[in-house]
């Protein structure tokens, strides 16, 4: 139990994860533009992301249907409310 009898909660040992991040799924994504939308149901509506936010190696590429956690804020970007800053693929 953490504080104030709230349970403590175990984040998953994913190497780059960190309190905050949310499972996402990509909608779409643009390889040439380097861009591309993240649906999560903390962020309805999509979550704008750019390939420098996503952490991996070699090309930065993400593909629809591809299962990530994200770090995201508020305003988002190109009409969209949230945008993604931190992106992790999941293995």
């Amino acid at each position: 139990m953490g504080a104030a009898g709230v349970p403590s909660q175990t984040w998953p040992s994913l190497q780059g994860y960190a309190p905050g991040m949310v499972a996402a799924v990509v909608r779409q994504w643009d390889n040439e533009e380097g861009w591309g939308v993240l649906d999560a149901p903390e962020t309805p509506g999509g979550c704008w992301t750019h390939f420098s936010h996503v952490e991996m190696e070699g090309y930065r590429s993400l593909a629809p249907g591809q299962r990530v956690d994200l770090v995201w804020e508020s305003p988002g970007q190109d009409g969209y409310d949230f945008r993604a800053v931190r992106v992790l693929p999941r293995p």
